[in-house]
């Protein structure tokens, strides 16, 4: 499998939003990824549409839930059933036994049906009474939250967030792809009948996930991932005013993480091995929900991209 045979995917949510290029990338860097993906954004920005149109490309059972404060968590993992004909209980499953979940606003849910979904996306499987389903091998999980409004929502915790292994944060388009959204949006009002694309089997896509895994990584750069990584827990080595910033660092899972990427990152890019602009291409999206900033830095206005930016420019590349 090459790059090309993905292109199909990539064409038709090109052809569904404008612009958007780097979140269209994180979707496909997660799924060729094994991979669930945190998508932070306002409301209108097309991150559903975007979703959609992923899962219209793949083989595969899409299901799309809005997040509400009144969530069960057996309305995401489903429960038991009474069937008086058999005089025995019977599984329903809910929406998590699809392959491609859209879970809308996440941090409008409280805590039990939040610890539900990640729980089933660290496990791929979850747990009725006393019996165990596993989840289908396709399994992904796209959650979207707003940054601005917190009336009635529920933080993620730090160490949830973790289960994510990329954030994307989609911003507003430009002045020149808001028109063109108008003309898109036109377009779409006047088209009565729209060609379905051609699907990606699941056969296909686990093809490709194989030829990612066996992209070349040269041990030094595993090293420089190793290093990227203990350098948000120990930043002052490098610089006194990253050390006043940070209060948490990533995890063994950004290293991880930043291994699984860079091989799909390299991969889409139709490079044979990796090289240190392919880490640092997905540095961002991997480490900005893994890192705790303290009051000061905040105070001071800076944000966890400016930080990796600058760990970015300081850690040496072998």
């Amino acid at each position: 499998m090459t790059p090309a045979d993905l292109k199909p995917v990539r064409d038709h949510i090109a052809s569904r939003i404008i612009g958007q290029h780097s979140f269209i990338d994180s979707m496909l860097i997660c799924l060729l990824s094994d991979g669930h993906l945190l998508v932070e954004g306002m409301p209108g920005l097309a991150k559903t549409t975007a979703v959609k149109a992923l899962a219209e490309s793949l083989e595969g059972d899409f299901h799309r839930v809005q997040f509400t404060p009144d969530l069960l968590p057996s309305d995401l993992i489903g429960t038991d059933i009474y069937r008086h004909e058999k005089g025995e209980f019977e599984f329903r499953p809910g929406p998590l036994f699809h392959n491609i979940l859209l879970a809308d606003e996440v941090n409008r849910a409280p805590a039990k049906v939040q610890s539900a979904l990640l729980e089933a996306m660290a496990e791929q499987q979850i747990t009725v009474g006393q019996r165990t389903y596993p989840l289908p091998k396709l399994f992904m999980v796209l959650a979207t939250q707003n940054p601005v409004e917190q009336e009635g929502t529920y933080h993620l915790p730090e160490a949830q967030l973790d289960r994510f292994l990329m954030e994307a944060v989609v911003d507003y388009p430009s002045r020149d792809e808001e028109l063109k959204i108008l003309e898109l949006d036109l377009a779409q009002q006047k088209t009565t009948h729209r060609a379905p694309p051609k699907r990606l089997t699941q056969a296909e896509l686990f093809a490709m996930r194989r030829d990612v895994a066996s992209l070349y990584l040269d041990p030094k750069l595993n090293a420089y991932i190793v290093d990227l990584v203990q350098a948000t827990r120990n930043p002052r080595v490098y610089d006194p005013d990253l050390g006043r910033w940070c209060r948490f660092g990533a995890s063994p899972r950004a290293s991880i993480a930043l291994a699984r990427c860079s091989r799909a990152r390299a991969w889409l890019d139709g490079d044979s091995f990796v090289a240190p602009h392919h880490i640092q291409a997905v540095a961002p999206e991997i480490l900005r929900h893994r890192l705790l900033l303290t009051f000061e830095a905040e105070a001071e206005g800076i944000t966890t991209d400016d930080f990796i930016n600058r760990l970015l420019n300081l850690v040496a590349i072998p």
